[in-house]
């Protein structure tokens, strides 16, 4: 290291043409950069400048010597300046995990806009209902929907999603339509299995919580499923209004209990706790929120 910054002393000195212009642009007194040169010099053993009063020249070898310093000084300027670059432009590979519904219906076009913009950049995505450890498998950063678990990732808000509770208007006429959220334990429920609350559905009522526990009679394990079983007649389904808001808009499901709706769901993107946080996963996350903070498709759909 010390070697390296003799060079980059030296240099500096042929550069500025002189010992105190040198000690200026380097922000060092003057006597460090002579002793440095000299340092240097007598490490090689070999003089590099022939110096009198009046300037400064190379000598022979010193000027072969300068040539291979300035190499060195420019490689890592442009190493310095592609990390920086890094940090400052999406570029490499962005790898991210999202939910199986959210990110079939809402993150294509997100996606493919956000890349048309940075076509240094690919993105690897992997669709998975089950809890993925960012960490551990490698990813730069996930969306999570819903109450998060203490972790030591960094969470942003990117939008929120009114949760509903829908059923096919066959199944109402059939069954009747409940009017309190507790008659819903006498209904056919459809009920996502990997829900940290599976067992129960939570509604709001003047300020009070309601949990109703759900007679068993279906759990799955993916929204989009429960969705259509709901639009086929199957029963009633709690869900977010990024999965059933065109089928509600279209008349396919009826949305019930609207007094009672819980509170909406939020929607985060994670990420490792970084002090360095890169470029691409930054941008992102920001892009991400300003997509979803202009008025989100499924609530557009209602």
């Amino acid at each position: 290291m010390n070697n390296l910054t003799g060079m980059m002393v030296f240099a500096q000195v042929v550069q500025s043409g002189s010992f105190s212009k040198a000690a200026d642009a380097l922000g060092m007194s003057k006597s460090s950069v002579s002793k440095k040169v000299t340092f240097l010099e007598d490490r090689l053993g070999v003089r590099l400048l022939n110096r009198t009063t009046r300037k400064l020249s190379l000598t022979e070898v010193g000027q072969v010597f300068f040539e291979r310093c300035e190499r060195i000084m420019s490689e890592a300027e442009e190493a310095e300046l592609a990390i920086t670059r890094l940090q400052e432009e999406p570029r490499g590979h962005l790898k991210i995990s999202a939910p199986m519904s959210f990110g079939i219906e809402h993150m294509g076009k997100p996606l493919a806009t956000f890349m048309a913009q940075y076509d240094e950049l690919t993105v690897d995505v992997s669709l998975n209902d089950r809890f993925v450890d960012i960490v551990d498998e490698g990813f730069d950063m996930a969306i999570r929907i819903g109450r998060l678990a203490d972790s030591s990732l960094i969470a942003k808000k990117i939008g929120a999603s009114r949760h509903m509770t829908v059923a096919a208007p066959s199944y109402l006429k059939e069954k009747g339509t409940p009017v309190h959220p507790l008659e819903l334990e006498d209904h056919q429920c459809l009920t996502y299995s990997l829900s940290r609350n599976a067992g129960y559905w939570a509604y709001r009522d003047e300020g009070q919580t309601i949990n109703v526990k759900l007679p068993h009679f279906v759990k799955v394990n993916n929204g989009d499923l429960a969705r259509d079983m709901a639009v086929a007649g199957a029963g009633i389904v709690q869900s977010p209004a990024f999965i059933v808001g065109s089928d509600v808009a279209k008349g396919d499901l009826s949305l019930i209990l609207e007094g009672y709706e819980p509170e909406p769901i939020n929607i985060y993107a994670v990420y490792p706790h970084n002090r360095h946080l890169s470029a691409k996963v930054r941008l992102f996350v920001d892009f991400l929120k300003g997509w979803f903070d202009k008025c989100p498709s499924w609530d557009m759909k209602l």
